[in-house]
């Protein structure tokens, strides 16, 4: 039973090593495609770390929806997107510039408005849980799961999106 529990230390360790040695790798890298490797490296690591920690739910989701998806997007983007010399040369307008900071602003003060008034603020004495790891953890894990694979899926769209648009604009050029 003891070689068990030094199995799953060592499982552990190893996790966190290779979640450390990709981001090292991701954020040391020249080239932009090694710095894609790296993340996956990372991105694999940190679902071998909730697969350890017992939900191999997550662990399978953050494989498919940042390792598989996120990765292969951004790489995608990288090969449709322009090169310097061709953003050089289009130098694009910025027409709307002034509006969209508007429309930013607007947003954000919107947002804030609508979190202030919906908030309901405890005092500091009041105690909400008994926030150790364990109940942070599991509440990450079990009740709150749904809520980041949520957050997730709207990621991928949104890249997705902006992949379209970006391969939409490419093509108006060359017709």
């Amino acid at each position: 039973m003891i070689v068990f529990e030094y199995i799953a230390e060592a499982l552990f360790f190893g996790f966190v090593i290779l979640t450390f040695m990709g981001g090292f790798m991701a954020i040391r890298s020249r080239l932009l495609m090694h710095a894609v490797l790296g993340l996956a490296v990372s991105l694999f690591g940190v679902a071998g770390l909730y697969f350890h920690l017992g939900s191999p739910f997550l662990a399978m989701m953050q494989i498919l929806i940042y390792v598989g998806a996120v990765c292969i997007i951004i790489v995608l983007g990288v090969m449709i997107g322009n090169t310097p010399d061709q953003l050089l040369a289009k130098k694009q307008v910025r027409k709307n510039l002034p509006l969209a900071l508007v429309t930013c602003a607007l947003g954000f003060v919107g947002l804030f408005v609508a979190m202030i008034v919906r908030t309901e603020f405890t005092s500091a004495t009041e105690k909400v849980g008994d926030m150790s790891i364990r109940f942070v953890g599991e509440n990450l894990l079990y009740q709150y799961c749904m809520a980041f694979e949520l957050i997730s899926v709207v990621l991928l769209t949104a890249i997705i999106g902006a992949i379209i648009l970006a391969r939409g604009g490419r093509e108006e050029e060359t017709s």
